[in-house]
Protein backbone atom coordinates (compact mmCIF):
# COMPACT_ATOMS: atom_id res chain seq x y z
CA UNK A 1 0.00 0.00 0.00
CA UNK A 2 1.24 3.48 -0.85
CA UNK A 3 -0.34 6.87 -0.49
CA UNK A 4 -1.11 8.56 -3.81
CA UNK A 5 -3.70 10.63 -5.65
CA UNK A 6 -6.37 9.22 -7.92
CA UNK A 7 -4.46 10.55 -10.93
CA UNK A 8 -1.28 8.85 -9.78
CA UNK A 9 -3.11 5.58 -9.14
CA UNK A 10 -4.55 5.75 -12.65
CA UNK A 11 -1.21 6.48 -14.31
CA UNK A 12 0.70 3.86 -12.35
CA UNK A 13 -1.99 1.29 -13.17
CA UNK A 14 -1.68 2.11 -16.86
CA UNK A 15 2.08 1.62 -16.60
CA UNK A 16 1.59 -1.73 -14.89
CA UNK A 17 -0.45 -2.83 -17.93
CA UNK A 18 2.32 -1.91 -20.34
CA UNK A 19 1.07 1.45 -21.59
CA UNK A 20 3.89 3.69 -22.77
CA UNK A 21 1.96 6.18 -24.94
CA UNK A 22 -1.16 8.25 -24.43
CA UNK A 23 -2.80 10.66 -26.87
CA UNK A 24 -4.85 13.53 -25.56
CA UNK A 25 -5.44 17.11 -24.55
CA UNK A 26 -5.13 18.59 -21.05
CA UNK A 27 -7.99 20.49 -19.44
CA UNK A 28 -9.08 21.60 -15.99
CA UNK A 29 -10.91 18.36 -15.22
CA UNK A 30 -7.75 16.40 -16.09
CA UNK A 31 -5.23 18.42 -14.08
CA UNK A 32 -4.72 15.60 -11.58
CA UNK A 33 -4.09 13.12 -14.41
CA UNK A 34 -1.63 15.31 -16.33
CA UNK A 35 0.22 16.24 -13.14
CA UNK A 36 0.68 12.52 -12.50
CA UNK A 37 1.84 11.95 -16.09
CA UNK A 38 4.38 14.76 -15.66
CA UNK A 39 5.66 13.28 -12.41
CA UNK A 40 6.20 9.88 -14.07
CA UNK A 41 8.77 11.52 -16.36
CA UNK A 42 8.94 9.89 -19.77
CA UNK A 43 7.56 6.55 -18.64
CA UNK A 44 4.37 7.31 -20.59
CA UNK A 45 4.88 9.43 -23.70
CA UNK A 46 2.18 12.09 -24.00
CA UNK A 47 1.30 13.11 -27.55
CA UNK A 48 -0.93 16.14 -27.29
CA UNK A 49 -3.15 16.85 -30.26
CA UNK A 50 -5.05 19.85 -31.60
CA UNK A 51 -8.50 18.28 -31.35
CA UNK A 52 -10.03 15.50 -29.25
CA UNK A 53 -11.17 13.66 -32.38
CA UNK A 54 -7.57 13.54 -33.56
CA UNK A 55 -6.43 12.09 -30.23
CA UNK A 56 -9.00 9.31 -30.35
CA UNK A 57 -8.27 8.44 -33.98
CA UNK A 58 -4.56 8.28 -33.16
CA UNK A 59 -5.33 5.80 -30.37
CA UNK A 60 -7.43 3.84 -32.87
CA UNK A 61 -4.60 3.78 -35.43
CA UNK A 62 -2.09 2.79 -32.75
CA UNK A 63 -4.24 -0.16 -31.70
CA UNK A 64 -5.51 -1.24 -35.11
CA UNK A 65 -2.03 -1.45 -36.62
CA UNK A 66 -0.28 -3.10 -33.67
CA UNK A 67 -2.88 -5.16 -31.81
CA UNK A 68 -1.83 -3.36 -28.61
CA UNK A 69 -4.13 -1.19 -26.55
CA UNK A 70 -4.32 2.44 -27.68
CA UNK A 71 -5.11 5.02 -24.98
CA UNK A 72 -6.40 8.56 -25.17
CA UNK A 73 -7.44 11.11 -22.51
CA UNK A 74 -9.95 13.94 -22.89
CA UNK A 75 -12.09 16.22 -20.75
CA UNK A 76 -15.75 15.32 -20.15
CA UNK A 77 -18.80 16.47 -22.07
CA UNK A 78 -17.77 18.10 -25.35
CA UNK A 79 -14.30 16.57 -25.12
CA UNK A 80 -15.76 13.07 -24.96
CA UNK A 81 -18.40 13.84 -27.59
CA UNK A 82 -15.70 15.04 -29.98
CA UNK A 83 -14.24 11.51 -29.85
CA UNK A 84 -17.52 9.71 -30.54
CA UNK A 85 -16.79 9.00 -34.21
CA UNK A 86 -13.45 7.43 -33.34
CA UNK A 87 -15.06 5.31 -30.62
CA UNK A 88 -17.70 4.18 -33.12
CA UNK A 89 -14.96 3.30 -35.60
CA UNK A 90 -13.04 1.32 -32.99
CA UNK A 91 -16.25 -0.48 -32.04
CA UNK A 92 -16.95 -1.39 -35.68
CA UNK A 93 -13.38 -2.58 -36.24
CA UNK A 94 -13.07 -4.57 -32.97
CA UNK A 95 -10.16 -2.41 -31.87
CA UNK A 96 -8.79 -2.24 -28.28
CA UNK A 97 -8.99 1.46 -27.45
CA UNK A 98 -9.12 2.77 -23.86
CA UNK A 99 -10.74 6.16 -23.35
CA UNK A 100 -9.72 7.94 -20.13
CA UNK A 101 -12.27 10.68 -19.55
CA UNK A 102 -12.70 13.39 -16.96
CA UNK A 103 -15.90 14.30 -15.14
CA UNK A 104 -17.44 17.22 -13.32
CA UNK A 105 -16.90 17.32 -9.52
CA UNK A 106 -18.18 14.12 -7.96
CA UNK A 107 -20.74 15.79 -5.68
CA UNK A 108 -22.40 17.46 -8.70
CA UNK A 109 -22.73 14.43 -11.01
CA UNK A 110 -26.37 13.95 -11.95
CA UNK A 111 -27.51 17.18 -10.29
CA UNK A 112 -27.93 19.25 -13.45
CA UNK A 113 -26.29 22.38 -12.06
CA UNK A 114 -24.95 23.41 -15.47
CA UNK A 115 -21.27 23.12 -14.57
CA UNK A 116 -18.47 23.36 -17.12
CA UNK A 117 -18.62 20.42 -19.59
CA UNK A 118 -21.61 18.83 -17.84
CA UNK A 119 -23.85 16.59 -19.95
CA UNK A 120 -26.73 14.38 -18.77
CA UNK A 121 -25.59 10.92 -17.70
CA UNK A 122 -22.21 10.82 -19.41
CA UNK A 123 -21.57 7.25 -18.31
CA UNK A 124 -24.78 5.98 -19.89
CA UNK A 125 -23.94 7.79 -23.11
CA UNK A 126 -20.46 6.31 -23.41
CA UNK A 127 -21.72 2.83 -22.57
CA UNK A 128 -23.61 2.96 -25.83
CA UNK A 129 -20.34 3.38 -27.73
CA UNK A 130 -18.14 0.90 -25.86
CA UNK A 131 -17.93 -2.68 -24.71
CA UNK A 132 -17.58 -1.63 -21.04
CA UNK A 133 -17.38 1.64 -19.12
CA UNK A 134 -17.15 2.57 -15.43
CA UNK A 135 -16.51 5.55 -13.17
CA UNK A 136 -13.71 5.43 -10.59
CA UNK A 137 -15.11 7.07 -7.46
CA UNK A 138 -12.08 6.70 -5.15
CA UNK A 139 -8.31 6.43 -5.73
CA UNK A 140 -8.28 2.95 -4.19
CA UNK A 141 -10.64 1.71 -6.94
CA UNK A 142 -8.32 2.71 -9.77
CA UNK A 143 -6.12 -0.43 -9.93
CA UNK A 144 -9.08 -2.83 -9.97
CA UNK A 145 -11.08 -0.82 -12.48
CA UNK A 146 -8.11 -0.38 -14.80
CA UNK A 147 -7.47 -4.11 -14.46
CA UNK A 148 -11.06 -4.84 -15.46
CA UNK A 149 -10.78 -2.46 -18.39
CA UNK A 150 -7.76 -4.38 -19.69
CA UNK A 151 -9.49 -7.70 -19.13
CA UNK A 152 -12.37 -6.48 -21.28
CA UNK A 153 -9.92 -5.18 -23.89
CA UNK A 154 -8.06 -8.49 -24.10
CA UNK A 155 -10.78 -11.12 -23.86
CA UNK A 156 -13.65 -11.99 -26.14
CA UNK A 157 -14.33 -9.48 -28.88
CA UNK A 158 -11.81 -6.67 -28.52
CA UNK A 159 -13.70 -3.39 -28.52
CA UNK A 160 -13.18 0.04 -26.93
CA UNK A 161 -13.74 0.63 -23.22
CA UNK A 162 -13.85 3.72 -21.02
CA UNK A 163 -12.93 4.74 -17.49
CA UNK A 164 -13.77 8.13 -16.06
CA UNK A 165 -12.80 9.99 -12.90
CA UNK A 166 -13.98 13.24 -11.34
CA UNK A 167 -11.35 15.98 -10.85
CA UNK A 168 -11.64 15.92 -7.05
CA UNK A 169 -10.98 12.16 -7.07
CA UNK A 170 -7.96 12.72 -9.33
CA UNK A 171 -6.39 15.00 -6.68
CA UNK A 172 -7.64 13.11 -3.60
CA UNK A 173 -4.91 11.23 -1.69
CA UNK A 174 -5.53 7.77 -0.26
CA UNK A 175 -3.86 4.46 0.46
CA UNK A 176 -3.77 2.50 -2.81
CA UNK A 177 -2.70 -1.07 -3.52
CA UNK A 178 -1.38 -1.35 -7.06
CA UNK A 179 -2.05 -4.56 -8.98
CA UNK A 180 0.12 -6.34 -11.51
CA UNK A 181 -1.27 -7.17 -14.94
CA UNK A 182 -1.86 -10.87 -15.59
CA UNK A 183 0.78 -12.65 -17.63
CA UNK A 184 -1.87 -13.74 -20.15
CA UNK A 185 -5.61 -13.66 -20.71
CA UNK A 186 -7.63 -16.82 -21.20
CA UNK A 187 -9.16 -17.56 -24.60
CA UNK A 188 -12.02 -20.02 -25.16
CA UNK A 189 -11.08 -23.53 -26.29
CA UNK A 190 -12.93 -25.03 -29.26
CA UNK A 191 -15.53 -27.73 -28.62
CA UNK A 192 -14.06 -31.07 -29.77
CA UNK A 193 -17.37 -32.40 -31.10
CA UNK A 194 -17.97 -29.28 -33.17
CA UNK A 195 -14.41 -29.45 -34.51
CA UNK A 196 -15.04 -33.03 -35.58
CA UNK A 197 -18.31 -32.08 -37.29
CA UNK A 198 -16.70 -29.17 -39.09
CA UNK A 199 -13.72 -31.29 -40.15
CA UNK A 200 -15.97 -33.91 -41.72
CA UNK A 201 -17.80 -31.24 -43.72
CA UNK A 202 -14.60 -29.60 -44.90
CA UNK A 203 -12.85 -32.85 -45.71
CA UNK A 204 -15.74 -33.97 -47.89
CA UNK A 205 -16.36 -30.65 -49.59
CA UNK A 206 -16.06 -30.41 -53.36
CA UNK A 207 -15.57 -26.65 -53.47
CA UNK A 208 -14.59 -25.36 -50.04
CA UNK A 209 -13.93 -21.68 -49.42
CA UNK A 210 -12.48 -19.82 -46.44
CA UNK A 211 -13.45 -16.27 -45.53
CA UNK A 212 -11.39 -14.32 -43.01
CA UNK A 213 -11.68 -11.06 -41.11
CA UNK A 214 -9.40 -9.34 -38.65
CA UNK A 215 -10.34 -12.01 -36.13
CA UNK A 216 -8.02 -14.36 -38.03
CA UNK A 217 -4.95 -12.25 -37.27
CA UNK A 218 -2.56 -14.21 -35.10
CA UNK A 219 -3.48 -17.46 -36.84
CA UNK A 220 -1.68 -16.92 -40.15
CA UNK A 221 0.37 -20.12 -40.08
CA UNK A 222 -2.61 -22.31 -39.21
CA UNK A 223 -4.77 -20.59 -41.81
CA UNK A 224 -2.25 -21.20 -44.57
CA UNK A 225 -1.76 -24.85 -43.62
CA UNK A 226 -5.47 -25.55 -43.62
CA UNK A 227 -6.08 -23.65 -46.85
CA UNK A 228 -3.32 -25.54 -48.66
CA UNK A 229 -4.62 -28.84 -47.32
CA UNK A 230 -8.09 -28.08 -48.71
CA UNK A 231 -6.86 -26.09 -51.73
CA UNK A 232 -9.51 -23.63 -50.59
CA UNK A 233 -9.36 -19.99 -51.70
CA UNK A 234 -8.95 -17.60 -48.76
CA UNK A 235 -11.16 -14.57 -49.29
CA UNK A 236 -10.93 -11.39 -47.26
CA UNK A 237 -12.72 -8.10 -47.07
CA UNK A 238 -10.56 -5.09 -46.26
CA UNK A 239 -10.38 -5.81 -42.50
CA UNK A 240 -8.88 -9.25 -43.02
CA UNK A 241 -6.45 -8.38 -45.79
CA UNK A 242 -3.02 -9.87 -45.18
CA UNK A 243 -4.12 -12.81 -43.05
CA UNK A 244 -2.82 -14.73 -46.05
CA UNK A 245 -0.32 -12.80 -48.17
CA UNK A 246 -1.66 -11.65 -51.53
CA UNK A 247 1.41 -13.29 -53.05
CA UNK A 248 -0.14 -16.68 -52.26
CA UNK A 249 -2.24 -18.05 -55.10
CA UNK A 250 -5.07 -19.00 -52.72
CA UNK A 251 -5.43 -15.44 -51.38
CA UNK A 252 -8.34 -13.73 -53.10
CA UNK A 253 -10.06 -10.43 -52.43
CA UNK A 254 -13.81 -10.40 -51.86
CA UNK A 255 -14.73 -9.31 -55.37
CA UNK A 256 -12.81 -12.21 -56.89
CA UNK A 257 -14.33 -14.49 -54.25
CA UNK A 258 -17.76 -13.46 -55.46
CA UNK A 259 -17.08 -15.30 -58.71
CA UNK A 260 -16.47 -18.50 -56.72
CA UNK A 261 -19.41 -18.10 -54.34
CA UNK A 262 -22.10 -19.78 -56.51
CA UNK A 263 -20.12 -23.04 -56.68
CA UNK A 264 -19.08 -23.22 -53.01
CA UNK A 265 -20.60 -26.08 -51.02
CA UNK A 266 -18.82 -25.55 -47.65
CA UNK A 267 -17.66 -22.16 -46.40
CA UNK A 268 -15.46 -21.67 -43.34
CA UNK A 269 -15.75 -18.18 -41.84
CA UNK A 270 -12.97 -17.21 -39.42
CA UNK A 271 -13.22 -14.03 -37.39
CA UNK A 272 -15.59 -12.36 -39.84
CA UNK A 273 -19.27 -11.48 -39.83
CA UNK A 274 -19.69 -12.98 -43.32
CA UNK A 275 -22.44 -10.39 -43.63
CA UNK A 276 -22.34 -9.22 -47.27
CA UNK A 277 -21.81 -12.74 -48.54
CA UNK A 278 -24.92 -14.09 -46.84
CA UNK A 279 -27.13 -11.00 -46.92
CA UNK A 280 -26.21 -9.68 -50.39
CA UNK A 281 -24.65 -12.51 -52.40
CA UNK A 282 -27.23 -14.98 -51.07
CA UNK A 283 -27.39 -18.55 -49.81
CA UNK A 284 -29.32 -21.71 -50.68
CA UNK A 285 -29.73 -25.26 -49.41
CA UNK A 286 -26.54 -26.37 -51.14
CA UNK A 287 -24.33 -24.14 -49.01
CA UNK A 288 -23.17 -25.11 -45.51
CA UNK A 289 -21.43 -22.54 -43.34
CA UNK A 290 -18.96 -23.20 -40.53
CA UNK A 291 -18.47 -20.10 -38.42
CA UNK A 292 -15.56 -19.59 -36.00
CA UNK A 293 -15.75 -16.49 -33.82
CA UNK A 294 -14.60 -15.58 -30.33
CA UNK A 295 -17.89 -13.74 -29.70
CA UNK A 296 -20.81 -16.12 -29.02
CA UNK A 297 -23.36 -13.46 -29.96
CA UNK A 298 -21.87 -13.24 -33.46
CA UNK A 299 -22.40 -16.87 -34.40
CA UNK A 300 -26.14 -16.57 -35.05
CA UNK A 301 -26.40 -12.84 -35.71
CA UNK A 302 -26.77 -12.92 -39.50
CA UNK A 303 -27.91 -16.52 -39.99
CA UNK A 304 -27.59 -19.77 -38.10
CA UNK A 305 -24.55 -21.65 -39.45
CA UNK A 306 -24.39 -25.40 -39.93
CA UNK A 307 -21.60 -25.46 -37.31
CA UNK A 308 -20.84 -22.59 -34.96
CA UNK A 309 -17.58 -22.71 -32.98
CA UNK A 310 -16.93 -20.17 -30.24
CA UNK A 311 -13.16 -20.10 -29.89
CA UNK A 312 -9.91 -18.25 -30.46
CA UNK A 313 -9.14 -18.45 -34.18
CA UNK A 314 -5.66 -19.90 -33.76
CA UNK A 315 -6.82 -22.60 -31.38
CA UNK A 316 -9.75 -23.55 -33.57
CA UNK A 317 -7.71 -23.74 -36.78
CA UNK A 318 -4.96 -25.68 -35.02
CA UNK A 319 -7.57 -28.21 -33.90
CA UNK A 320 -9.12 -28.40 -37.37
CA UNK A 321 -5.88 -29.22 -39.20
CA UNK A 322 -5.41 -32.81 -37.91
CA UNK A 323 -9.15 -33.39 -37.82
CA UNK A 324 -9.61 -32.37 -41.46
CA UNK A 325 -6.62 -34.50 -42.48
CA UNK A 326 -8.51 -37.59 -41.31
CA UNK A 327 -11.41 -36.86 -43.70
CA UNK A 328 -9.78 -34.96 -46.53
CA UNK A 329 -9.91 -36.28 -50.06
CA UNK A 330 -6.97 -36.10 -52.46
CA UNK A 331 -6.93 -32.59 -53.88
CA UNK A 332 -4.89 -31.44 -56.88
CA UNK A 333 -3.30 -28.03 -56.76
CA UNK A 334 -5.53 -25.15 -57.84
CA UNK A 335 -2.60 -22.81 -58.40
CA UNK A 336 -3.20 -22.37 -62.13
CA UNK A 337 -6.92 -21.80 -61.60
CA UNK A 338 -6.53 -19.33 -58.73
CA UNK A 339 -3.66 -17.47 -60.38
CA UNK A 340 -5.78 -17.22 -63.51
CA UNK A 341 -8.63 -15.78 -61.46
CA UNK A 342 -6.30 -13.16 -60.02
CA UNK A 343 -5.05 -12.24 -63.49
CA UNK A 344 -8.54 -12.04 -64.98
CA UNK A 345 -9.72 -9.91 -62.08
CA UNK A 346 -6.74 -7.56 -62.45
CA UNK A 347 -7.40 -7.25 -66.19
CA UNK A 348 -11.04 -6.35 -65.60
CA UNK A 349 -10.07 -3.82 -62.94
CA UNK A 350 -7.71 -2.14 -65.39
CA UNK A 351 -10.43 -2.02 -68.03
CA UNK A 352 -13.15 -0.60 -65.79
CA UNK A 353 -11.26 1.40 -63.15
CA UNK A 354 -8.08 2.34 -64.96
CA UNK A 355 -7.49 5.81 -63.43
CA UNK A 356 -7.76 4.53 -59.86
CA UNK A 357 -5.69 1.44 -60.64
CA UNK A 358 -2.81 3.53 -62.00
CA UNK A 359 -2.57 5.35 -58.66
CA UNK A 360 -3.01 2.13 -56.66
CA UNK A 361 -0.03 0.62 -58.51
CA UNK A 362 2.04 3.72 -57.80
CA UNK A 363 1.19 3.49 -54.10
CA UNK A 364 2.11 -0.20 -53.92
CA UNK A 365 5.38 0.26 -55.78
CA UNK A 366 6.39 3.16 -53.53
CA UNK A 367 5.51 1.46 -50.24
CA UNK A 368 7.84 -1.27 -48.88
CA UNK A 369 6.38 -4.73 -48.34
CA UNK A 370 6.15 -4.11 -44.60
CA UNK A 371 4.75 -0.60 -45.00
CA UNK A 372 1.26 0.30 -43.83
CA UNK A 373 -1.43 1.94 -45.96
CA UNK A 374 -4.21 3.87 -44.22
CA UNK A 375 -7.14 4.25 -46.59
CA UNK A 376 -9.88 6.87 -46.68
CA UNK A 377 -13.27 7.50 -48.23
CA UNK A 378 -11.87 8.71 -51.53
CA UNK A 379 -12.05 7.34 -55.06
CA UNK A 380 -8.57 5.80 -54.94
CA UNK A 381 -9.23 4.56 -51.40
CA UNK A 382 -12.37 2.67 -52.38
CA UNK A 383 -10.49 0.76 -55.07
CA UNK A 384 -7.45 0.22 -52.84
CA UNK A 385 -9.63 -1.78 -50.45
CA UNK A 386 -9.68 -4.66 -52.92
CA UNK A 387 -6.95 -3.83 -55.44
CA UNK A 388 -4.00 -2.83 -53.25
CA UNK A 389 -1.86 -5.96 -52.60
CA UNK A 390 -1.37 -6.65 -48.88
CA UNK A 391 1.37 -8.98 -47.71
CA UNK A 392 0.95 -9.17 -43.95
CA UNK A 393 -1.69 -8.60 -41.25
CA UNK A 394 -2.52 -5.06 -40.14
CA UNK A 395 -0.83 -3.53 -43.18
CA UNK A 396 -4.10 -2.03 -44.47
CA UNK A 397 -5.94 0.10 -41.93
CA UNK A 398 -9.52 1.03 -42.70
CA UNK A 399 -12.61 2.34 -40.93
CA UNK A 400 -14.74 -0.77 -41.40
CA UNK A 401 -18.46 -0.48 -41.80
CA UNK A 402 -18.59 2.91 -40.06
CA UNK A 403 -17.03 4.58 -43.09
CA UNK A 404 -15.98 7.58 -41.03
CA UNK A 405 -14.97 10.25 -43.54
CA UNK A 406 -11.89 12.14 -42.35
CA UNK A 407 -10.55 9.40 -40.07
CA UNK A 408 -7.49 8.63 -42.17
CA UNK A 409 -4.79 11.23 -41.53
CA UNK A 410 -5.12 11.33 -37.74
CA UNK A 411 -5.35 7.54 -37.66
CA UNK A 412 -2.16 7.30 -39.71
CA UNK A 413 -0.29 9.36 -37.11
CA UNK A 414 -1.24 6.82 -34.45
CA UNK A 415 -0.19 4.01 -36.78
CA UNK A 416 3.26 5.54 -37.16
CA UNK A 417 3.69 6.08 -33.41
CA UNK A 418 2.94 2.37 -32.88
CA UNK A 419 5.24 1.32 -35.74
CA UNK A 420 8.20 3.75 -35.74
CA UNK A 421 10.37 1.51 -37.92
CA UNK A 422 7.80 1.03 -40.72
CA UNK A 423 6.75 3.39 -43.52
CA UNK A 424 3.21 4.70 -43.19
CA UNK A 425 1.26 6.09 -46.12
CA UNK A 426 -2.04 7.94 -45.70
CA UNK A 427 -4.32 8.47 -48.71
CA UNK A 428 -7.02 11.11 -48.54
CA UNK A 429 -9.51 13.07 -50.56
CA UNK A 430 -9.64 16.84 -50.29
CA UNK A 431 -12.92 16.58 -48.36
CA UNK A 432 -11.78 14.08 -45.75
CA UNK A 433 -8.32 15.54 -45.27
CA UNK A 434 -9.76 18.83 -44.05
CA UNK A 435 -11.59 17.04 -41.22
CA UNK A 436 -8.33 16.66 -39.30
CA UNK A 437 -5.86 18.85 -41.17
CA UNK A 438 -5.03 20.60 -37.88
CA UNK A 439 -3.17 17.47 -36.79
CA UNK A 440 -0.37 18.47 -39.14
CA UNK A 441 0.67 20.63 -36.18
CA UNK A 442 0.75 17.53 -33.97
CA UNK A 443 2.80 15.64 -36.54
CA UNK A 444 5.33 18.47 -36.78
CA UNK A 445 5.48 18.97 -33.01
CA UNK A 446 6.16 15.29 -32.34
CA UNK A 447 8.12 14.61 -35.56
CA UNK A 448 5.77 11.88 -36.78
CA UNK A 449 6.96 10.67 -40.19
CA UNK A 450 3.70 10.06 -42.05
CA UNK A 451 3.35 10.69 -45.76
CA UNK A 452 -0.13 12.00 -46.61
CA UNK A 453 -1.33 11.90 -50.21
CA UNK A 454 -4.26 14.24 -50.86
CA UNK A 455 -6.24 13.57 -54.06
CA UNK A 456 -8.01 16.81 -54.92
CA UNK A 457 -11.06 16.98 -57.18
CA UNK A 458 -12.85 19.91 -55.55
CA UNK A 459 -15.86 17.90 -54.44
CA UNK A 460 -17.33 15.24 -52.23
CA UNK A 461 -17.01 13.01 -55.26
CA UNK A 462 -19.53 10.29 -54.50
CA UNK A 463 -22.20 12.77 -53.48
CA UNK A 464 -21.64 14.89 -56.57
CA UNK A 465 -21.82 11.82 -58.85
CA UNK A 466 -25.07 10.67 -57.27
CA UNK A 467 -26.61 14.13 -57.50
CA UNK A 468 -25.80 14.27 -61.20
CA UNK A 469 -26.65 10.69 -62.17
CA UNK A 470 -29.45 9.69 -59.80
CA UNK A 471 -31.18 12.96 -58.99
CA UNK A 472 -31.36 14.82 -62.27
CA UNK A 473 -28.37 17.08 -61.70
CA UNK A 474 -29.58 18.51 -58.38
CA UNK A 475 -26.09 19.57 -57.32
CA UNK A 476 -26.10 21.01 -53.81
CA UNK A 477 -23.52 21.21 -50.98
CA UNK A 478 -21.08 18.83 -52.69
CA UNK A 479 -18.61 21.21 -54.38
CA UNK A 480 -15.60 22.37 -52.37
CA UNK A 481 -13.33 25.40 -52.18
CA UNK A 482 -9.83 24.21 -51.34
CA UNK A 483 -6.64 25.82 -50.10
CA UNK A 484 -3.33 25.26 -51.82
CA UNK A 485 -2.49 22.10 -49.90
CA UNK A 486 1.25 22.31 -50.49
CA UNK A 487 1.46 25.86 -49.16
CA UNK A 488 -0.86 24.97 -46.30
CA UNK A 489 1.34 22.03 -45.29
CA UNK A 490 4.48 24.13 -45.54
CA UNK A 491 2.92 26.77 -43.28
CA UNK A 492 2.67 24.08 -40.58
CA UNK A 493 6.33 23.19 -41.09
CA UNK A 494 5.74 20.00 -43.09
CA UNK A 495 7.49 19.01 -46.31
CA UNK A 496 5.15 19.26 -49.30
CA UNK A 497 5.03 18.83 -53.05
CA UNK A 498 2.57 18.29 -55.89
CA UNK A 499 2.31 15.32 -58.26
CA UNK A 500 0.20 15.34 -61.43
CA UNK A 501 0.50 11.70 -62.56
CA UNK A 502 0.98 8.23 -61.07
CA UNK A 503 4.66 8.23 -62.02
CA UNK A 504 5.19 11.61 -60.40
CA UNK A 505 3.35 10.38 -57.31
CA UNK A 506 5.64 7.34 -57.02
CA UNK A 507 8.70 9.60 -57.17
CA UNK A 508 7.20 12.09 -54.72
CA UNK A 509 6.47 9.34 -52.17
CA UNK A 510 10.07 8.14 -52.38
CA UNK A 511 11.25 11.70 -51.77
CA UNK A 512 8.81 12.12 -48.87
CA UNK A 513 10.01 8.94 -47.20
CA UNK A 514 13.43 10.52 -47.11
CA UNK A 515 12.23 13.51 -45.07
CA UNK A 516 12.09 13.86 -41.29
CA UNK A 517 8.63 14.67 -40.00
CA UNK A 518 5.31 14.69 -41.87
CA UNK A 519 4.95 15.16 -45.62
CA UNK A 520 1.99 16.11 -47.81
CA UNK A 521 1.66 15.35 -51.52
CA UNK A 522 -1.17 17.04 -53.37
CA UNK A 523 -2.46 15.15 -56.42
CA UNK A 524 -5.01 16.98 -58.59
CA UNK A 525 -7.36 14.50 -60.25
CA UNK A 526 -10.46 14.57 -62.42
CA UNK A 527 -13.68 12.59 -62.29
CA UNK A 528 -12.95 8.87 -61.94
CA UNK A 529 -15.05 5.83 -62.94
CA UNK A 530 -17.76 4.69 -60.53
CA UNK A 531 -16.50 1.71 -58.47
CA UNK A 532 -19.68 1.07 -56.50
CA UNK A 533 -21.28 -1.66 -58.60
CA UNK A 534 -18.10 -3.61 -57.87
CA UNK A 535 -18.14 -2.89 -54.17
CA UNK A 536 -21.82 -3.41 -53.36
CA UNK A 537 -22.47 -6.37 -55.65
CA UNK A 538 -25.75 -8.18 -56.11
CA UNK A 539 -27.49 -11.45 -55.28
CA UNK A 540 -25.86 -14.32 -57.14
CA UNK A 541 -27.15 -17.28 -55.12
CA UNK A 542 -29.63 -18.83 -55.70
CA UNK A 543 -29.09 -18.25 -59.40
CA UNK A 544 -31.32 -15.54 -60.82
CA UNK A 545 -33.03 -18.06 -63.11
CA UNK A 546 -34.27 -19.91 -60.05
Amino acid sequence: MARMTGGQALVKSLRNHGIDTIFGLPGVQLDGLFNALHDEGNAIRVIHTRHEQGAAYMAFGYAQSSGRVGVYAVVPGPGLLNTATALATAYACNTPVLAVVGQIPSTAIGRGFGLLHEIPDQLALVRGLTKWAERIDHPAQAPAYVGEAFRQLNTGRRRPVEVEMAPDVMTQEAEVELLDAPAAYAAPEPDEDLIAEAAELLGGAKNPMIFVGAGAFGAQAELRELAEMLQAPVVSNRSGRGALSDRHYLAQVALAGRKLWPQADVVLAVGTRLQPQRMIWGVDDGLRVIHIDIDPTEIKRVMRPKVGIVADARKALAALIPAVARHNKRRPSREDEMSGLKAAFAEELERRLGPQMAYVRALREALPDDGILVDELTQVGYVARFAFPVYRPRALVSSGYQGTLGFGFATALGVKVANPDRKVLSINGDGGFMFNVQELATAVKHNIDVVAVVFTDGAFGNVLRMQKELYGGRVIASELSNPDFTRLAESFGAWATRATSPDELKTAIADAFGQSGPSVIEVPVGVMPDPWDWIVGKRIRPAEAE
